[in-house]
Order: C-alpha cells, then sequence, then structure tokens
C-alpha cells in the first residue's frame, strides 16, 4: 500500500521521473497484457481453472495500472515537456492493450454464452424427460395444487468434479 500512496503523490519534476513514470505503466500494461492472453489461450480450449487462475494478480495490476495513469494525467505538462516522443510510445502501446482488453472480453464474453447456453440446454432435456406425453405431444396432469407446468421445474444438480 504504501507504493501506491506514493504513487499517488509523485510529482515529475525532471526528464528521469517522467521516463521512470512512462516505463513504469509501459512495464505493468506489458504485465497485464501477458496476463490477459494466457487468460484467453486457457478459456479458448475450456481450461476455465487455470484460465481464471491468476485474477488477484489481474487485479493488483489493473490497479497499479490505473492509479499510475492518474499520476500521468496529474503530470501530463511536465510530461509533455520532459518526455513527449515517450508519451507518443505510451500512447501506441495503449492503443494496442485496449485491443487485446477487447479481446480479452470477446472471449471470456463467448465462454460465458456457451456455458449458459449448454446449461438451459441440460436443463430443458431434463424437464423434457418428466413431461409426461399422451398421444405423442407433452402434457401435463392437473395440479391438487394449482400450479401449473413451471411449478413443476426441478432443481439442476452440477458435479464440479468433472
Amino acid at each position: 500500500m504504501q507504493a501506491a500512496t506514493e504513487t499517488k503523490s509523485l510529482r515529475i519534476a525532471d526528464k528521469a521521473g517522467a521516463d521512470a513514470l512512462i516505463a513504469h505503466i509501459m512495464q505493468t500494461m506489458q504485465a497485464l497484457e501477458d496476463i490477459l492472453s494466457e487468460e484467453g489461450g486457457h478459456v479458448r480450449v475450456g481450461r476455465l481453472r487455470q484460465g481464471l487462475s491468476q485474477t488477484e494478480r489481474k487485479t493488483a495490476l489493473g490497479a497499479t495500472y490505473m492509479q499510475s495513469l492518474e499520476v500521468a494525467k496529474a503530470n501530463a505538462i511536465a510530461l509533455a515537456r520532459f518526455a513527449p516522443e515517450s508519451i507518443e510510445e505510451l500512447k501506441t502501446a495503449h492503443r494496442r492493450f485496449a485491443q487485446v482488453v477487447e479481446t480479452s472480453q470477446i472471449v471470456l464474453a463467448t465462454a460465458r454464452t456457451v456455458s449458459e447456453s449448454l446449461v438451459k440446454s441440460l436443463a430443458d432435456d431434463m424437464n423434457r424427460s418428466r413431461t409426461a406425453t399422451v398421444y405423442g405431444r407433452p402434457s401435463q396432469p392437473p395440479s391438487p395444487y394449482g400450479k401449473g407446468p413451471a411449478g413443476r421445474s426441478q432443481p439442476l444438480v452440477l458435479s464440479r468434479n468433472l
């Protein structure tokens, strides 16, 4: 926590400080990019547990990245004066990082959609097997309790050991 407090109060006064801040931001972005790429690779092939194993580190790096960007915003004039070429490199790296984040979000959204549709189709199949058929059509016998077909659905139990 001390590093975060020191980072927030950091004021850039020379070229060395500007270069150090930009280098720190670039390193943090690269570390996040590596984690997101590894996570996406695992999720794409269905290894969700391995893909989400570095969540704590990703969260910590994300917080460091956001704090570093706040320091950069607070020192924008000094950075522009002391390290204009480094700022351009940072902007280019940030655009590349934004594309990696977008790709990661697409992969995670796809995995979520696929898993939701699998669970829904499994639940539908389980409920379909419990429905009686009369002359080839699904039929629900009248309930003495007044509940309709929605009241007869059974809970879905999944095994996490598969």
